[in-house]
């Protein structure tokens, strides 16, 4: 409740809801409550994106409007970015939408193919840095302090190696992976060593580690993708913190990325590449949404179902919409 009155409408901007609105919120998160004691027969606090969507499905088939069942929703999607903010739990992404929801009626917002290519050359300057050899002494003395703080050792102790770990290939190989295949924020944090294949081009997605835990996926990789990816797997066995881990990538504190990590490498990645955020909400699943939008129109609904891994042709069908640069040709030639 807390957080509903004080960061819950723009946490990074700190601003939260009226009380009045904070109350309307509270009382239908405790039906969400009661739904799932009811459901597991005993009282938790632990809920699950597969109780939200359970509970989406009953709202579906109840007798309310769509506008209520679109208020239920927004604040049980609300409900999981508190506990994304308060224990790095995953955001929910419903399997289903109502008709009150604006989602429903706007398209998401995703990466065009432009902004696409953009964020992809963005990657290959995220943090890097100059050559260690083209620096003077004076140019190379400010870059050990940067890198002194940036990798949390003393400044005289940074070396050649530092300068070329500051150029890894780990955010270049992840963003790649993910503008392939739309992994989602969770799938990132899952992903293991064991699930690349560089020889056949492909992730393999254990069915007990995928995100709806349905199937074994496999998800193909462009050539471009898969010699970032390479390059990477070579050098992650540099890094003494993987010798005991299989995660593919971590964080410098030797953690798994979660939403918020990866929203704020979206975020630098846009203002490297240029490109505008204002009046719309990019995220990591803006990543995501571009790969179905686009897959859906190069290659059909089966294609974009198969590469986003949906276990329904359904969910995959909020995809199938015309790409804004379509419809912008489709102006030019009216005249």
């Amino acid at each position: 409740m807390r957080w509903i009155l004080n960061l819950g409408k723009n946490p990074q901007k700190g601003e939260g809801y009226a009380y009045q609105t904070a109350k309307i919120r509270c009382a239908r998160i405790d039906q969400f409550y009661r739904f799932v004691w009811n459901t597991e027969d005993r009282y938790t606090t632990t809920v699950t994106h597969d109780h939200a969507d359970a509970y989406m499905k009953q709202l579906a088939y109840g007798d309310t409007s769509q506008e209520n069942k679109a208020s239920h929703q927004k604040t049980t999607k609300m409900l999981f970015r508190w506990r994304a903010w308060e224990f790095s739990d995953e955001e929910w992404e419903p399997e289903i939408t109502f008709s009150g929801d604006n989602s429903t009626t706007n398209p998401r917002d995703y990466l065009t193919i432009e902004e696409r290519q953009m964020v992809r050359e963005a990657a290959l300057e995220y943090g890097s840095i100059p050559s260690y050899r083209g620096l003077s002494p004076q140019e190379r003395d400010q870059w050990k302090a940067h890198l002194a703080q940036r990798f949390g050792k003393p400044k005289n102790e940074i070396t050649r190696d530092d300068f070329n770990r500051a150029n890894s290939w780990k955010i270049p190989s992840l963003v790649w992976v993910c503008l392939d295949t739309g992994l989602r924020p969770i799938e990132v944090e899952r992903a293991t060593i064991h699930w690349v294949d560089l020889d056949n081009r492909v992730l393999r997605i254990p069915k007990e580690e995928s995100s709806k835990n349905s199937d074994n996926w496999i998800v193909s990789l462009t050539d471009r993708t898969v010699s970032a990816l390479s390059r990477w797997v070579a050098e992650r066995d540099q890094y003494e913190k993987y010798d005991s881990e299989d995660a593919l990538w971590l964080t410098r504190e030797a953690t798994t990325y979660q939403s918020y990590s990866l929203n704020h490498i979206l975020d630098r990645l846009c203002d490297i590449a240029g490109i505008s955020t204002n009046g719309r909400k990019v995220t990591w699943y803006s990543i995501r949404h571009s790969v179905g939008t686009y897959m859906s129109r190069e290659e059909g609904l089966a294609a974009a179902q198969a590469q986003l891994r949906h276990k329904s042709e359904q969910t995959t069908m909020r995809y199938d919409q015309t790409p804004v640069e379509d419809r912008r040709d489709a102006l030019n030639k009216m005249g």
